[in-house]
């Protein structure tokens, strides 16, 4: 599978050093400096290049005709997938307007209301304020003191995220870890899909959100974390590691469906135009 902006960025740095290759060869050659063995080699590097360019100019062009063909498929694959399913979307970082509009796309072509509920969590995370504030709460929330019990917490509040309702947790913890909430919190989802808009953590917050993303695959809904096309570098890796299936091309139609095939029941993966995927599509639920 081929990334479409990767392979453009590819093909002109080809035709860029092609060219340049091409014009010191001239260069030495009138110069008198280039020997016959040299300018063999160069004839040789210039016919490599132009083989590369071919080569990547036919994956790009065979990556559009793709999309352009499934775009008229499009409607009639979607059309049902999701009727009345109540998704929940979860931000590690701030709300990422373009990635968040897909999103909704694809629940609206799917037949899904718009997100039950949407938040952005602020990381990193202060394990010591926390704590400070877990604390002297009861057995139920003291549990979760400790950095060695920070994975415990993320995974609680995975749980809380996906069932709704009662959220004790979120409630007592949400103006230290939520940057952005809307929706309610009242409905169960049938479907949670993850964005990881801020950088990679470390330490306590990496700790925390592996306990997040596992508690999130742990559930008995699909969830799937998406990116757009392109995002370099990927996010997705350490979600897939914890158990997440991935869709990596959200912006393309392609990729929408991908989501709506994963939140529908298909089997979980790796799917999207980039590389290292199981597949563009998973196969869809209904047969």
């Amino acid at each position: 599978m081929f990334n479409l902006r990767y392979h453009v960025a590819s093909l002109a740095a080809v035709f860029l050093a092609l060219v340049i290759g091409i014009l010191v060869g001239l260069g030495l050659a009138g110069s008198g400096v280039t020997k016959e063995a040299d300018l063999k080699l160069a004839r040789e590097q210039r016919d490599s290049a132009n083989a590369l360019a071919s080569a990547r100019l036919s994956q790009i062009q065979a990556l559009q005709k793709t999309q352009s063909a499934f775009a008229i498929a499009y409607p009639a694959v979607m059309k049902g997938l999701l009727t009345n399913k109540h998704i929940a979307v979860l931000f590690i970082g701030g709300v990422d307007g373009g990635t968040m509009q897909a999103i909704e796309n694809t629940l609206l072509d799917a037949g899904a209301p718009l997100p039950v509920r949407v938040v952005a969590l602020n990381v990193p995370i202060n394990a010591q304020s926390l704590d400070t504030t877990l604390l002297g709460k009861g057995p139920q929330t003291t549990r979760y003191v400790g950095t060695d019990k920070l994975g415990a917490l993320g995974s609680a509040l995975a749980a809380e995220f996906e069932v709704g309702g009662k959220t004790p947790l979120w409630t007592l913890l949400g103006q230290q870890l939520i940057g952005e909430r809307t929706g309610t919190s009242g409905v169960r989802a049938d479907g949670v899909v993850v964005v990881r808009s801020a950088k990679a953590q470390q330490g306590d917050t990496a700790r925390f959100l592996r306990g997040l993303y596992g508690g999130l695959a742990a559930g008995d809904i699909p969830a799937v974390a998406v990116e757009k096309s392109g995002t370099t570098p990927t996010t997705l890796d350490v979600l897939h590691d914890s158990g997440l299936s991935t869709v990596d091309d959200i912006d393309l139609a392609t990729g929408r469906a991908a989501l709506a095939f994963l939140l529908s029941g298909a089997s979980p993966g790796q799917y999207g135009t980039g590389s290292g995927v199981d597949a563009v599509l998973p196969q869809d639920p209904s047969g």
